[in-house]
Order: C-alpha cells, then sequence, then structure tokens
C-alpha cells in the first residue's frame, strides 16, 4: 500500500517525505528526472547558500506580502531551524559577513547525500525516471520506464518547482493538471536585456561592484554584471521583481559620496580636458562607470551629479522565463487549505517553488522551500492519519 506519496524530489518534496516517514507512513517519492535534487545542485554549484542569518522580522520582509500561511510556515521553519537541520544531517556551517549561511564544503552534494542516506533508512521509497501525467479519478498517473503506472495513496504531496530551468526538471508542465488554481508564470530572479552600445564590447563579462541600485521604493547594495545579453547578478536578482512590475532600474555609481560632494567635484575647472577625463580625475571614476555614464546618460544634461547618482539604466525587459533562477506565480494560496491542501481535491497538498510566492536569492528561495516542505509534509501526515 502507497501509504503516501510525494511527487518532486527537490528540497520541498524531500523535507515533505521527511515528517512524512516520521509520522510513521510509508512513503514514496517518485521524480520525472533520472536523479534526485538537480536543481538544489545546481544551487549549489556556486556555494550552497542554505538561509540568512537575520532578525525574523528582516528575514520575512524579503518575501513581500505573503499569505498569513507561508508567514507562518517559515516563522516556524527559518533561519535558526535551517541550520540546526543541516548540522543535524553533518554538515558543519559558517555565515559570510553579509549573514549568508553555507555549509563549511560548500557544495550541496555532501548535504543531500546525507539526507537521502537519513531518507533510505526510514524506509522511503525513490522512483525515478515517473513522469506524473494526472489523474483518472482517485488514481494517480505516471508515465514510468516501465510503461503506465498507477498509484492510489492516501495523501499526496506535489512538490513540482516552478517554470524554470525546464533542464533540470522545473518546466511547469504539471500547471494543466491543476488547472483553475494557478496564477501566471513569471520570471523572477532573472537578468534583464540590454542592447549594448558598441563601446560596451569591452566591458563584457566585467563586475559593477559597489554601487547602489534602487527601483521603485526598494533598494540595495551590492555589484552586478555586464553580460553578452544585459545585466544580471545578485543586485540585480534582488530588485528584479519591482522592475518586471514597472519600476525604473537606477543606478548609483558613487554610492559612499553624498551629492552634495559629487557636485562640488564637478564644479571644479576642467580647462581643455575633456569631460571624461575629467570625471575620472575628480571622481575617481573608473572606465566601466565612465562607459555605463556615457551608455545610459547621453545627451549629458546641465545637472550631472544627479545622473551620477541615479543613473536611470534602460533595457528590454526581462530575460526569457527559462533562464530565471526561479518564478513567480503557481498555485494560488485562495486555491489552498490553511495545510496547503487543494481545496477541489482532498487529500492533495502542495509545497515549494510551485506555490506562489517569490523571495530574492540569499538564502531565502530555499528557505521557502524547506519551511513549505516541512508545513505541508506534517499537514499531509495528520490528514492521512484522519481517513
Amino acid at each position: 500500500m502507497h501509504d503516501a506519496l510525494v511527487i518532486g524530489a527537490g528540497p520541498a518534496g524531500l523535507m515533505a517525505a521527511e515528517m512524512l516517514t516520521d509520522a510513521g507512513h510509508n512513503v514514496t517519492i517518485a521524480d520525472a528526472m533520472p536523479s534526485v535534487g538537480r536543481k538544489f545542485l545546481m544551487a549549489g554549484k556556486s556555494g550552497l547558500n542554505l538561509t540568512k542569518a537575520e532578525a525574523p522580522a528582516d528575514f520575512a520582509a524579503a518575501y513581500g506580502n505573503m499569505p498569513d500561511v507561508m508567514q507562518r510556515a517559515i516563522a516556524a521553519f527559518g533561519p535558526d531551524a535551517v541550520m540546526a537541520w543541516a548540522e543535524g544531517l553533518g554538515q558543519p556551517l559558517f555565515t559570510g559577513s553579509t549573514g549568508r549561511v553555507f555549509p563549511t564544503a560548500m557544495k550541496a552534494s555532501p548535504l543531500l547525500r546525507a539526507w537521502l542516506a537519513r531518507l533510505r533508512t526510514s524506509g522511503v521509497t525513490l522512483k525515478m525516471r515517473w513522469r506524473w501525467c494526472g489523474w483518472d479519478g482517485a488514481q494517480t498517473l505516471f508515465d514510468t520506464p516501465q510503461g503506465r503506472v498507477c498509484l492510489a495513496p492516501k495523501v499526496t504531496v506535489l512538490a513540482l518547482g516552478g517554470a524554470s530551468w525546464a533542464r533540470l526538471g522545473s518546466d511547469g508542465a504539471w500547471s494543466q493538471y491543476v488547472s483553475g488554481t494557478v496564477s501566471p508564470f513569471a520570471p523572477a530572479n532573472m537578468g534583464f536585456v540590454v542592447d549594448w552600445s558598441d563601446h560596451m564590447t569591452r566591458f563584457l563579462g566585467m563586475p559593477v561592484k559597489s554601487v547602489g541600485l534602487s527601483a521603485g521604493n526598494e533598494s540595495t547594495r551590492g555589484e552586478f554584471i555586464i553580460s553578452r545579453r544585459g545585466i544580471e547578478g545578485g543586485g540585480i536578482y534582488t530588485l528584479s521583481r519591482a522592475i518586471r512590475q514597472g519600476a525604473t532600474l537606477a543606478i548609483d555609481l558613487l554610492p559612499d559620496w553624498p551629492i552634495a560632494r559629487v557636485q562640488a567635484a564637478l564644479q571644479k575647472p576642467h580647462g581643455k580636458t575633456s569631460l571624461s577625463n575629467h570625471l575620472r580625475k575628480v571622481l575617481r571614476l573608473d572606465p566601466l562607470r565612465l562607459g555605463l555614464l556615457s551608455e545610459f546618460g547621453r545627451p549629458f544634461p546641465d545637472d550631472m551629479g544627479n545622473l551620477i547618482k541615479a543613473l536611470p539604466i534602460r533595457h528590454a525587459g526581462p530575460r526569457p522565463m527559462d533562464e530565471a533562477i526561479s518564478t513567480a506565480g503557481g498555485v494560488r494560496f485562495d486555491a489552498l487549505t490553511d495545510g496547503l491542501m487543494l481545496r477541489d481535491r482532498p487529500g492533495v497538498f502542495c509545497a515549494g517553488e510551485m506555490l506562489d510566492w517569490e523571495a530574492p536569492t540569499g538564502g531565502y528561495l530555499i528557505t521557502g522551500c524547506l519551511a513549505t516542505g516541512r508545513w505541508v509534509g506534517q499537514a499531509a501526515a495528520a490528514y492521512a492519519i484522519s481517513r
């Protein structure tokens, strides 16, 4: 008897499976990919940022205007709990200067191996290359290497990811089976298209460091990359929701200089010196900052100071959704109960990135997936017992 079924073997699905097996249920995890946690492993390729060590209110604020149930899930399994969980899997951690928390090993693979070993010891069954293809009445249908398989578990947890990085398994195809409950997908934590002028060619691939970035009412301090396709990187991702919604992206090229200091420097006479050389000398602008100023600031206004402190960045919109780190949209919270069970399909729960929420990079995404997986796993376990 398949007591509990989890579809999706990413962080949310694995956490839900752990809660179910801890409650004494027989758990089967099914995933369409040949191996477990592919997007999780990719996220850890440059250093697995598990969470962020900061005050609960500040941590919650990064998720924006999220529903009450999401707030409670994160409050119940926030940064401290995530750190304790990882250490319980034998993974020592360290906290960086910005509060970001990483395994000492930096990679995701040691943590994932330890987690899978613990799940297998608990009796969890893994079924790979099992692609979910909806329901036939009470039967849950899969296409597998052995042909069509039908299961009838007491409870099902859907943890199928968003709609980016299709090659790693998150293609959003599941939305056809829960139609009427899904908000349209949109890219999140993504770059933006810029058609660079020829003079910017020499800067392609270079980071723009220590700048201020703002969009609408949001601002941050960080860096971004000048790529062949446009602009990308942590500073851009933090503001990507506001930019996607129409706010103008502005860059402060000299965030450590108050406007009065910039304006005083600009008033120095420069004689026959070219404007670019004058700006380089009096403002200490490097060639990359001068390039950005030329790219987006011409024709230069009389008030160069305000332009340097808030240079508007012209772009042609987000990069394609499949290039985004994550997605907005997904299963609406009004289609779910307090336990994140589908109202129109009792016994089926939803967790992770397939829910309609978004957050910036920096540990918030993984924590959100783990927290909703834990919340759903506990709710599904209680529901199964009551049947």
